[in-house]
Protein backbone atom coordinates (compact mmCIF):
# COMPACT_ATOMS: atom_id res chain seq x y z
CA UNK A 1 0.00 0.00 0.00
CA UNK A 2 1.40 3.25 -0.88
CA UNK A 3 1.79 6.04 1.36
CA UNK A 4 -0.30 9.10 0.75
CA UNK A 5 1.69 12.50 -0.38
CA UNK A 6 1.66 15.16 2.27
CA UNK A 7 -0.34 17.85 1.28
CA UNK A 8 1.44 21.36 1.40
CA UNK A 9 0.62 23.11 4.85
CA UNK A 10 -0.67 26.51 4.49
CA UNK A 11 -1.75 29.04 7.60
CA UNK A 12 -3.90 31.50 6.39
CA UNK A 13 -4.09 34.97 8.42
CA UNK A 14 -7.12 37.21 7.90
CA UNK A 15 -9.51 38.86 10.73
CA UNK A 16 -12.40 38.15 7.78
CA UNK A 17 -14.02 35.16 8.86
CA UNK A 18 -16.13 34.98 5.94
CA UNK A 19 -12.98 35.19 3.19
CA UNK A 20 -11.12 32.97 5.31
CA UNK A 21 -13.84 30.24 5.42
CA UNK A 22 -14.08 30.38 1.45
CA UNK A 23 -10.76 30.01 0.96
CA UNK A 24 -10.02 27.52 3.24
CA UNK A 25 -12.91 25.34 1.16
CA UNK A 26 -11.37 26.64 -2.20
CA UNK A 27 -7.71 25.89 -1.15
CA UNK A 28 -8.60 22.49 0.32
CA UNK A 29 -10.17 21.53 -3.10
CA UNK A 30 -6.80 22.54 -4.44
CA UNK A 31 -4.75 20.10 -2.73
CA UNK A 32 -3.88 22.45 0.60
CA UNK A 33 -4.36 21.88 4.20
CA UNK A 34 -5.01 24.76 5.99
CA UNK A 35 -5.28 26.42 9.17
CA UNK A 36 -6.31 29.93 10.34
CA UNK A 37 -5.62 32.56 12.57
CA UNK A 38 -7.69 35.77 12.63
CA UNK A 39 -5.14 38.09 14.04
CA UNK A 40 -1.75 38.49 13.97
CA UNK A 41 -1.33 37.79 17.83
CA UNK A 42 -2.81 34.25 17.47
CA UNK A 43 -0.53 34.06 13.88
CA UNK A 44 2.46 34.51 15.67
CA UNK A 45 1.64 31.75 18.68
CA UNK A 46 1.03 29.13 15.73
CA UNK A 47 4.09 30.11 14.14
CA UNK A 48 6.50 30.00 17.20
CA UNK A 49 5.32 27.39 18.86
CA UNK A 50 8.55 24.82 18.79
CA UNK A 51 5.72 21.42 18.58
CA UNK A 52 3.95 23.17 15.57
CA UNK A 53 5.65 25.92 14.23
CA UNK A 54 7.35 23.00 11.63
CA UNK A 55 3.88 22.32 10.38
CA UNK A 56 3.85 25.61 8.07
CA UNK A 57 4.89 25.98 4.60
CA UNK A 58 3.50 28.98 3.67
CA UNK A 59 1.81 31.81 5.32
CA UNK A 60 -1.00 33.62 4.13
CA UNK A 61 -0.99 37.27 5.50
CA UNK A 62 -2.99 40.16 5.29
CA UNK A 63 -2.23 43.55 6.20
CA UNK A 64 -4.83 44.90 7.69
CA UNK A 65 -4.81 42.78 11.28
CA UNK A 66 -6.55 43.75 14.92
CA UNK A 67 -4.00 44.04 17.43
CA UNK A 68 -0.75 43.13 15.55
CA UNK A 69 -0.91 44.13 11.73
CA UNK A 70 0.71 41.68 9.09
CA UNK A 71 3.56 43.99 9.22
CA UNK A 72 4.32 43.69 12.38
CA UNK A 73 3.82 39.74 12.35
CA UNK A 74 6.33 39.78 9.02
CA UNK A 75 9.03 41.84 11.05
CA UNK A 76 8.60 39.13 13.89
CA UNK A 77 8.80 35.64 11.71
CA UNK A 78 12.23 37.91 9.78
CA UNK A 79 13.88 38.42 13.21
CA UNK A 80 13.75 34.65 13.98
CA UNK A 81 16.56 32.70 12.16
CA UNK A 82 13.88 29.97 10.43
CA UNK A 83 10.49 30.89 8.98
CA UNK A 84 8.22 29.52 6.87
CA UNK A 85 7.54 32.08 2.97
CA UNK A 86 4.81 34.73 3.46
CA UNK A 87 2.72 36.04 0.85
CA UNK A 88 1.08 39.04 1.56
CA UNK A 89 -2.22 40.49 1.05
CA UNK A 90 -2.78 43.93 0.84
CA UNK A 91 -5.52 46.59 -0.05
CA UNK A 92 -5.32 47.39 -3.95
CA UNK A 93 -3.32 50.38 -4.90
CA UNK A 94 -1.84 50.61 -1.19
CA UNK A 95 2.18 50.70 -2.49
CA UNK A 96 3.30 51.80 1.23
CA UNK A 97 1.70 47.94 2.59
CA UNK A 98 3.30 46.59 -0.43
CA UNK A 99 6.71 48.24 -0.65
CA UNK A 100 7.59 47.77 3.46
CA UNK A 101 6.23 44.38 3.21
CA UNK A 102 8.68 43.26 0.67
CA UNK A 103 11.70 45.53 2.06
CA UNK A 104 11.07 43.17 5.08
CA UNK A 105 11.10 40.22 3.80
CA UNK A 106 7.94 39.30 1.89
CA UNK A 107 8.21 36.76 -0.81
CA UNK A 108 5.35 38.20 -2.92
CA UNK A 109 2.03 40.16 -2.55
CA UNK A 110 -1.27 40.25 -3.87
CA UNK A 111 -3.48 43.25 -3.25
CA UNK A 112 -7.25 42.70 -2.59
CA UNK A 113 -9.56 41.75 -3.98
CA UNK A 114 -7.93 38.89 -6.03
CA UNK A 115 -8.88 35.90 -7.81
CA UNK A 116 -8.62 32.93 -5.77
CA UNK A 117 -7.20 30.85 -8.80
CA UNK A 118 -4.28 33.52 -8.73
CA UNK A 119 -3.61 32.56 -5.54
CA UNK A 120 -2.93 29.61 -5.84
CA UNK A 121 -1.22 30.07 -8.58
CA UNK A 122 1.47 32.28 -6.43
CA UNK A 123 1.29 30.36 -3.51
CA UNK A 124 2.48 27.15 -5.72
CA UNK A 125 4.94 29.05 -7.41
CA UNK A 126 6.57 29.97 -3.78
CA UNK A 127 6.62 26.65 -2.67
CA UNK A 128 8.00 25.33 -6.02
CA UNK A 129 11.39 27.67 -5.29
CA UNK A 130 11.46 26.59 -1.49
CA UNK A 131 11.61 23.21 -3.10
CA UNK A 132 14.26 24.12 -5.91
CA UNK A 133 16.53 26.26 -3.29
CA UNK A 134 16.77 23.01 -1.05
CA UNK A 135 18.43 20.96 -3.84
CA UNK A 136 21.94 21.30 -4.27
CA UNK A 137 23.74 23.90 -6.20
CA UNK A 138 26.98 24.93 -6.70
CA UNK A 139 27.92 28.16 -5.01
CA UNK A 140 28.77 31.05 -7.65
CA UNK A 141 31.64 33.83 -7.55
CA UNK A 142 31.58 36.42 -8.70
CA UNK A 143 34.56 39.19 -7.50
CA UNK A 144 33.84 39.73 -3.88
CA UNK A 145 30.58 38.37 -3.70
CA UNK A 146 30.29 34.46 -3.09
CA UNK A 147 26.28 33.01 -3.69
CA UNK A 148 25.64 29.23 -1.85
CA UNK A 149 22.16 28.81 -3.52
CA UNK A 150 22.56 25.29 -1.41
CA UNK A 151 22.52 27.10 2.46
CA UNK A 152 21.00 30.33 0.82
CA UNK A 153 23.98 32.35 2.25
CA UNK A 154 25.60 35.40 0.50
CA UNK A 155 29.19 36.94 1.50
CA UNK A 156 30.76 39.71 0.82
CA UNK A 157 34.57 39.93 0.70
CA UNK A 158 33.55 36.60 3.62
CA UNK A 159 31.38 38.74 5.68
CA UNK A 160 27.83 37.12 5.55
CA UNK A 161 24.89 39.53 4.06
CA UNK A 162 21.23 38.93 5.59
CA UNK A 163 19.26 38.62 2.37
CA UNK A 164 15.16 38.11 1.78
CA UNK A 165 14.63 34.72 -0.40
CA UNK A 166 13.15 36.89 -2.78
CA UNK A 167 16.33 39.43 -2.84
CA UNK A 168 18.97 36.19 -2.80
CA UNK A 169 16.45 35.46 -5.72
CA UNK A 170 16.82 38.30 -8.06
CA UNK A 171 21.02 38.21 -6.88
CA UNK A 172 21.18 34.57 -8.11
CA UNK A 173 19.91 35.44 -11.25
CA UNK A 174 21.77 38.86 -11.80
CA UNK A 175 24.71 36.75 -11.00
CA UNK A 176 24.60 33.69 -13.06
CA UNK A 177 23.66 36.44 -16.06
CA UNK A 178 27.32 38.50 -15.10
CA UNK A 179 27.52 40.91 -17.70
CA UNK A 180 24.70 40.71 -19.26
CA UNK A 181 20.94 42.63 -19.17
CA UNK A 182 18.33 41.04 -17.52
CA UNK A 183 14.77 42.51 -18.13
CA UNK A 184 12.64 43.21 -15.20
CA UNK A 185 9.72 40.74 -17.09
CA UNK A 186 12.74 38.08 -16.91
CA UNK A 187 13.55 38.66 -13.21
CA UNK A 188 10.24 38.33 -12.40
CA UNK A 189 9.94 35.39 -13.74
CA UNK A 190 12.93 33.68 -12.53
CA UNK A 191 12.99 34.84 -9.41
CA UNK A 192 9.67 35.82 -8.42
CA UNK A 193 7.90 33.10 -10.32
CA UNK A 194 4.86 35.49 -11.66
CA UNK A 195 4.53 37.33 -14.73
CA UNK A 196 5.50 41.41 -14.76
CA UNK A 197 2.16 43.15 -13.94
CA UNK A 198 1.53 46.77 -14.99
CA UNK A 199 2.90 49.52 -12.42
CA UNK A 200 4.83 46.48 -10.74
CA UNK A 201 7.91 48.03 -9.07
CA UNK A 202 8.80 44.72 -6.83
CA UNK A 203 12.03 44.61 -9.06
CA UNK A 204 13.43 47.70 -8.54
CA UNK A 205 12.18 47.47 -4.89
CA UNK A 206 14.76 44.54 -4.57
CA UNK A 207 16.99 45.30 -6.40
CA UNK A 208 17.30 48.80 -4.64
CA UNK A 209 17.39 46.58 -1.15
CA UNK A 210 20.50 44.96 -2.40
CA UNK A 211 22.44 47.42 -3.54
CA UNK A 212 21.40 49.16 -0.08
CA UNK A 213 22.45 45.47 1.94
CA UNK A 214 25.84 44.28 -0.90
CA UNK A 215 27.22 48.41 -0.84
CA UNK A 216 26.98 47.81 -4.99
CA UNK A 217 27.69 50.51 -6.60
CA UNK A 218 29.95 52.62 -9.10
CA UNK A 219 32.81 53.10 -6.09
CA UNK A 220 32.65 49.16 -5.56
CA UNK A 221 34.24 46.62 -7.55
CA UNK A 222 30.64 45.34 -8.35
CA UNK A 223 27.98 47.46 -9.28
CA UNK A 224 24.13 46.69 -10.54
CA UNK A 225 23.39 48.98 -13.13
CA UNK A 226 19.60 50.12 -14.59
CA UNK A 227 19.67 49.96 -18.14
CA UNK A 228 16.89 52.66 -19.26
CA UNK A 229 14.04 50.81 -20.86
CA UNK A 230 15.75 47.36 -20.86
CA UNK A 231 16.40 45.98 -17.42
CA UNK A 232 18.82 45.49 -14.80
CA UNK A 233 22.60 44.37 -15.29
CA UNK A 234 25.45 43.10 -12.85
CA UNK A 235 28.77 44.25 -13.98
CA UNK A 236 31.65 41.64 -13.26
CA UNK A 237 34.64 42.83 -12.36
CA UNK A 238 36.91 45.01 -14.93
CA UNK A 239 33.93 44.96 -17.24
CA UNK A 240 34.47 48.17 -18.73
CA UNK A 241 32.38 51.35 -18.60
CA UNK A 242 29.44 50.49 -20.60
CA UNK A 243 27.32 47.27 -21.25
Amino acid sequence: MSTPVPLPRVLLVDDDRELTAMLSEYLGREGFEVAVAHDGGEALSRLTDPAAAHATELVVLDVMLPGRNGLDVLRALRARETAPPVLMLTARGDDVDRIVGLELGADDYLAKPFNPRELVARMRAILRRVTERAAPHEPLTLGPLRLDPARHRATVRGAAVELTGAEFRVLEVLTRAAGRVVSREQLTEQALGRRLELYDRSIDTHVSNLRRKLALGPAAELEIRGIRGAGYLLTPPDAGAAP
